[in-house]
């Protein structure tokens, strides 16, 4: 494993104004990034299993062992005690401290009544590595293992791209008691993997996994929950061309869809590579809006059948196309959306090489549009 490289998601500015619950799946890299950025923290392990232990038994150990004010303390993956919580608001109100939360799952915390501190701590979200955060970025390599750090880091990113997928993604979301039928979750996920990108049909879903579709819904909640995967919804403002108010879906990681489809090698040009290069740039726009203080992000279909892959805070259409030249014909959905006169901005995100402007449409290589996204010129 290489050493530590820093993240753009900065806690401890986050942490000097309140509380923070920070999610996301596991092997983000949330338990490093408090490692390095909170270094001075407090930090409980409820992983650890006497940690745990003396906290179920005793949930006010923590007012007798946090008797500083204004600490910043650190509960890793919560979810596993959310009881906490409650000691947690005591020691917020009474004592001025800070705390950061961590977890995999937000679904045992949003179930059940749980307490969760009544909008006194916000929510942040670790994704996987984006580009602006490594030093030498690889395209295929990211399209094919994905860019969970653990895995984009590693000297044999396949094998653990293989536990990761088989151990995690079926096993240990069974064994957190979230779907208690590892062989028929199994099946969904794999049929799941093959609508990335995609509105959803559920009762087709159903019928290739073998599952009820009630399930079906339930188990798209459980990735959600777990933040594996993520739901985008349809954008409506459009007028003269009726929109389709369907989401699409996405699950959270390249590397994570390609092992689901037991897909091969994704190469440049090959029909796979253009679904992969989609998934990557929502997952960058996805994680550009969560570090940067939030916005919108929809996509735009019309019951005429006119498309465009993001709409970026009601200001900037952008479609992508994985190839190195842009045709006229891949235009039509930004000319379509353009007529009507609502966004600023009308992008195209390609393999092309050098930017160009074709009847208002700007035509960008992937680098530069995602260079300039993250300096804010699109915000």
């Amino acid at each position: 494993m290489s050493e530590y490289l820093p993240r753009l998601l900065d806690l401890r500015s986050r942490l000097e104004e309140r509380s923070h619950f920070l999610l996301g799946p596991r092997q983000t890299g949330k338990s490093t990034l408090v490692r390095h950025q909170l270094a001075e923290a407090v930090v409980y392990n409820l992983l650890d299993s006497r940690v745990f232990l003396e906290l179920s038994q005793r949930p006010t150990r923590l007012r007798e062992e946090l008797d500083e004010s204004g600490r910043v303390v650190v509960i890793d993956e919560i979810q596993k005690l959310p009881q906490l919580l409650d000691e947690v608001h005591l020691l917020i109100e009474e004592r001025r401290l800070r705390f950061l939360l961590t977890g995999s799952s937000a679904r045992k915390l949003r179930r059940g009544g749980v307490n969760l501190l009544g909008g006194r701590a916000r929510q942040l979200v670790l994704h996987p590595f984006v580009r602006r955060e490594l030093p030498e970025f690889d395209l295929l390599r990211t399209l094919n293992f994905g860019l969970l750090p653990s895995i984009y880091l590693s000297s044999d990113p396949q094998a653990d791209l293989n536990a990761y997928a088989g151990l995690y993604l079926r096993e240990e979301v069974a064994a957190e008691g979230l779907a208690r039928n590892i062989p028929a979750f199994g099946r969904f996920l794999a049929v799941a993997a093959f609508c990335n990108g995609t509105m959803l049909n559920h009762t087709a879903i159903a019928n290739d996994a073998q599952v009820p579709r009630t399930t079906v819904h339930e188990y798209f909640h459980i990735l959600e929950d777990t933040l594996l995967a993520a739901t985008l919804p349809g954008w409506r403002r459009s007028k003269s061309r009726k929109p389709i108010v369907s989401s699409k879906f996405y699950f959270f990681d390249t590397g994570v869809v390609r092992q689901l489809r037991n897909q091969g090698e994704i190469r440049e040009r090959s029909p796979a590579f253009g679904a992969a290069f989609e998934t990557y740039l929502f997952h960058e726009l996805r994680s550009y809006l969560d570090y940067t203080g939030g916005g919108q992000l929809h996509y735009w279909r019309s019951t005429s059948g006119f498309e465009v892959a993001f709409i970026l805070n009601d200001s900037t259409a952008v479609e992508v196309k994985g190839k190195e030249t842009v045709s006229d014909r891949d235009l039509r959905g930004l000319r379509a959306l353009r007529e009507e006169g609502l966004l600023r901005h009308y992008l195209v995100v390609s393999c092309e090489t050098r930017p160009r402007t074709v009847g208002g449409i700007r035509i960008l290589p992937w680098t530069e549009f995602l260079d300039r996204l993250w300096d804010g010129e699109w915000a």
